[in-house]
């Protein structure tokens, strides 16, 4: 059944245009963060983005915390974050953003020094870093309950966790926009039309490089990668076959797309969560939204709008009044568990 609370701008009415418009438009510093850097217990670091009480946002309820995911080479600046941050800010609650391994670095470091410590990245399963950040957050302010929230990988990051740890008290109430919840068939969907191939040859930029540092800087890993397929690969699931599967332990892209992908641990979610996807996502085919929806547990509140196109759900009147539904909707459905 389709969610009709959310009506697109009249201006910005295809998958695409919402998709792409928040990006072209939007400020990517609406809230002020304290940066951290926390050792892992592996030895590499995460860097984490704190909305802490000061003057133009202060904290009036310091009895929970936001923890929020981004997407694939996002960040805590990443315009949908920022947009969520800045609505947990007007609530005055305090939030951490979870940048990746990787993510968030000086654009120094993509000039031949790795940003990692270890032979490693991020991808749509590894929950293990959340987990520790989960842990250090309760450990440092244990009387401080969790409200989280991911977006596109960090998202499928966010429920594969859940999944992962039915019964856990630690996140009180979880929610996600955007998510790929079958990678496979999100990577097959992404292979087809000039845009969707598009968006892949703009992730791969980055990817690609990462990659081909991870080689030259961890001869452990380095005889894993396919340098030759990373250079040609031109959609996910040539990258994922050439480096990212082999880089974190998995035969090739069939491999971590299965267990990586969380449509498989929806059903085992114990936690009140909120998922919100939109019908035209260009990154997903609608069927696998049918399946997700029907896999999930009662705990989740599965919601599929007609439009709204990958962590876009423009609304407003005119192009300088825009409205982003869906950061308004989670952070306000999390809010709502805060008592």
């Amino acid at each position: 059944m389709i969610d009709h609370t959310f009506t697109p701008a009249w201006f910005l009415r295809g998958p695409h245009a919402q998709t792409i418009w928040g990006r072209m438009t939007r400020r990517r510093r609406l809230v002020k963060l304290r940066r951290e850097t926390l050792t892992t217990p592996d030895g590499d670091e995460l860097i984490l983005d704190h909305l802490d009480d000061h003057l133009d946002a202060p904290v009036r309820n310091d009895r929970f915390r936001f923890v929020l995911l981004h997407g694939l080479e996002g960040s805590a600046n990443s315009v949908y974050m920022q947009g969520m941050l800045s609505v947990i800010a007007r609530l005055g609650f305090a939030a951490t953003a979870v940048n990746f391994r990787s993510c968030a670095r000086d654009p120094k470091f993509f000039g031949g020094t790795l940003p990692n410590r270890r032979p490693r990245l991020y991808h749509s399963g590894e929950t293990t870093d959340f987990d520790f950040v989960v842990r250090t957050l309760r450990a440092r302010e244990p009387h401080v309950a969790l409200l989280a929230a991911g977006a596109s990988l960090g998202g499928n990051v966010l429920l594969k966790w859940l999944g992962e740890h039915p019964g856990q008290t630690d996140v009180i109430a979880a929610a996600t926009m955007s998510v790929p919840y079958d990678l496979g068939a999100g990577s097959r969907h992404l292979e087809t039309g000039f845009l969707p191939r598009f968006y892949v040859t703009r992730f791969l930029v980055t990817l690609r490089k990462k990659a081909q540092q991870m080689a030259a800087h961890f001869p452990e890993v380095g005889g894993r990668i396919d340098l030759d397929a990373v250079a040609r690969a031109k959609t996910f699931r040539e990258f994922d076959d050439a480096a990212n599967g082999p880089i974190h332990g998995f035969t090739g892209a069939d491999d971590y797309y299965t267990r990586s992908s969380s449509i498989h641990f929806l059903s085992a979610i114990t936690t009140p969560t909120l998922c919100l996807s939109a019908a035209d996502d260009p990154f997903l085919p609608a069927e696998v939204l049918d399946r997700a929806k029907a896999l999930a547990s009662k705990a989740v509140d599965f919601r599929v709008t007609a439009g709204g196109g990958h962590t876009g759900f423009i609304a407003g009147s005119w192009p300088w009044q825009c409205e982003y539904w869906a950061e308004e909707v989670l952070i306000n459905w999390l809010a709502g568990h805060a008592r």
